[in-house]
C-alpha cells in the first residue's frame, strides 16, 4: 500500500516522522509524494503556536476531503495536535480514522493496519512513560545531515508553552542508543549530526544524575564519518563552563549555539516563567564570546507577550541592538489555551505584536547584513548542499543551520557532490547569504 506522509512543525517532529517512516517501510508499506497514487495518508501534526495549529488543521482537512471521496482507504493523524485535541479532531474531522499520540508513534503501522481491517482505534501512551525509540529510520533531509533527538519533554513549564502537556516531563535517550543510531546514520552517509530536544543542555540529568551533554558530544565525535556536530536549543541558564570548554576541545563541534532567550526585560521574563535575567544573559553571552571567539549565536524572541509595555519592548530592542546576535528570529505571542499566560490580563492586540516583531526584525536585518559584509576575506570550510540550474553550488558553513539560516554560493569547475566539504574564501555577501571561491592553500 502506498502511503502519503506529511510532516509538519519542528525538526524534533521531523525526527519522529523519520522513525515512523522507517517502521512503515520495514512493515512493507510504500511511500509516495503523490496524492493521486496514495492509498492512505498520515499527517504528523504540530500545535506549538496558532499558525502551526492552523497549518495542521488545513492539511488534515485536505486529506479528509480525499478520504471522503474514497481516494484514501485510511487517514491517521499523529503527533502534537492529535495528542492535545483528540476529542475535537474526532468530532470536527470524522474522516480521520485513527489518532496516534506523541508517545505512541511506534504503533503507527499497527494503527494503519487496524484501519484497513475495519478495526480502527486510537493509540495513546502515558506522556511520562518510556520514550518511543526505534533504530529503524528513513532520513528525509538528503542523507548528508540528520537530526538526532537526544531527549523529549520539558520540566520548565514556561507560562506560554504547551510542550509539557503534549510531550510530558523531560526524559533523555540513553547514550548507548544515541551512539548506535549515530553510527548507523554515519554508515548511511550522514556527515552532520544536529542534536535537538526541547532543551539539549539538560541531557542525561534524569538518567545519570549529572548533565551529560559534554560527554555525549565527545562520544559522538569519536564516530568515524561524522564531520560536524551542531547543537540547538540550549537554555542560557543551563550552559555550563564544562560545555563551553567542549567547544574548544572537540574539533567536530560547530562553533554555533542556539540559545532561545525569548525576551530581555526582567519583568517580562518573570511573567514568562523564564529562569534568567537580562544581566545573567549579558554575562553568559560575554563569556561565550570570550571563550569561543568565532562562535555564531542564534536566538529567538517573543513579541507582544501579555503585559509587555512600550518600555519593555524598547528595553528588548536596545538589548538586541547591543548584543548583535548573528542569527535571530521573532515570533508574535500566541495565546494558547490551558496555559497560564493565556489567562493573564493586558493581552496585546495582534497589530501591536506584529508591529513590534517587524521592528525587531528590521533591526536584526541591518545587523545580519553588516555581519555578512564583515565575513569577506574569511576562510571557511563549507558543506555542499546542492547545485542551482546556473551551475552554482549551494553550501553551508558552520555558521548556518539548515532551513533557518543563510547559504554560501560557490562557482567552480570542480565536480562536487552533496555532502562534500570544501575550503572557500568569502569574496562577497548578498543580504543574509555569502559568495565564495575555492581556496587554494
Amino acid at each position: 500500500m502506498k502511503i502519503l506522509f506529511t510532516s509538519l512543525g519542528c525538526d524534533k517532529n521531523l525526527a519522529d516522522t523519520e522513525m515512523m517512516l522507517g517502521i512503515l517501510q520495514k512493515k512493507g508499506f510504500t511511500l509516495t509524494d503523490s496524492e493521486e497514487e496514495a492509498q492512505a495518508a498520515v499527517v504528523n501534526t504540530c500545535c506549538f503556536i496558532g499558525d502551526a495549529k492552523e497549518e495542521s488543521i488545513q492539511v488534515l482537512l485536505e486529506m479528509a476531503a480525499l478520504r471522503a471521496e474514497g481516494r484514501l482507504k485510511a487517514l491517521v493523524a499523529a503527533g502534537c495536535l492529535a495528542q492535545r485535541y483528540r476529542e475535537e479532531i474526532q468530532e470536527e474531522i470524522p474522516e480521520v480514522d485513527a489518532l496516534v499520540g506523541t508517545m505512541a508513534i511506534e504503533e503507527i503501522a499497527q494503527a494503519l493496519e487496524e484501519v484497513l481491517r475495519a478495526n480502527a482505534r486510537n493509540h495513546f501512551r502515558d506522556l511520562d512513560g518510556a520514550l518511543p525509540w526505534r533504530r529503524e529510520r528513513l532520513v528525509t533531509t538528503g542523507g548528508h545531515f540528520a537530526y538526532l533527538k537526544i531527549a523529549d519533554g520539558c520540566d520548565k513549564h514556561c507560562t506560554y508553552c504547551v510542550i509539557p502537556s503534549v510531550r510530558g516531563k523531560y526524559r533523555s535517550v540513553p547514550m548507548e542508543e544515541l551512539e548506535e543510531q549515530a553510527r548507523m546514520l554515519a554508515e548511511g552517509g550522514v556527515r552532520e549530526l544536529i542534536l535537538v530536544a526541547q532543551e539539549t543542555t539538560l541531557y542525561g540529568l534524569d538518567l545519570y544524575g549529572v548533565r551529560s551533554l559534554p560527554l555525549l558530544i565527545r562520544r559522538l565525535g569519536a564516530i568515524e564519518g561524522i564531520r560536524w556536530i551542531r547543537l540547538l536549543y540550549c537554555y542560557p541558564e543551563e550552559i555550563t563552563q564544562e560545555l563551553m570548554e567542549v567547544f574548544a576541545r572537540e574539533p567536530k563541534l560547530c562553533h554555533y549555539l542556539d540559545i532561545p532567550i525569548q525576551h530581555a526585560s526582567d519583568r517580562i521574563l518573570r511573567r514568562m516563567g523564564r529562569r534568567t535575567s537580562q544581566e545573567e544573559l549579558r554575562r553568559r553571552i560575554a563569556r561565550l564570546r570570550e571563550q569561543v571567539p568565532d562562535i555564531c549565536l542564534r536566538t529567538t524572541l517573543i513579541s507582544g507577550f501579555p503585559g509587555e509595555t512600550q518600555e519593555d519592548f524598547e528595553e528588548l530592542y536596545r538589548f538586541v541592538n547591543e548584543m548583535e546576535f548573528d542569527r535571530l528570529g521573532v515570533f508574535t505571542y500566541s495565546q494558547e489555551e490551558d496555559t497560564p499566560a493565556a489567562q493573564m490580563p493586558d493581552q496585546i492586540p495582534e497589530a501591536v505584536k506584529e508591529e513590534r516583531r517587524d521592528e525587531l526584525m528590521e533591526l536584526q536585518q541591518a545587523i545580519a547584513f553588516e555581519k555578512a559584509e564583515e565575513m569577506k576575506g574569511r576562510i571557511l570550510t563549507v558543506m555542499i548542499e546542492g547545485r542551482t540550474e546556473e551551475d552554482v553550488y549551494v553550501a553551508r558553513s558552520y555558521r548556518d543551520a539548515p532551513n533557518v539560516d543563510g547559504y554560501l554560493f560557490l562557482k567552480t569547475e570542480r565536480q562536487l557532490m552533496t555532502g562534500d566539504f570544501v575550503k572557500v574564501r568569502v569574496i562577497d555577501s548578498n543580504e543574509y547569504d555569502l559568495v565564495g571561491e575555492v581556496y587554494h592553500e
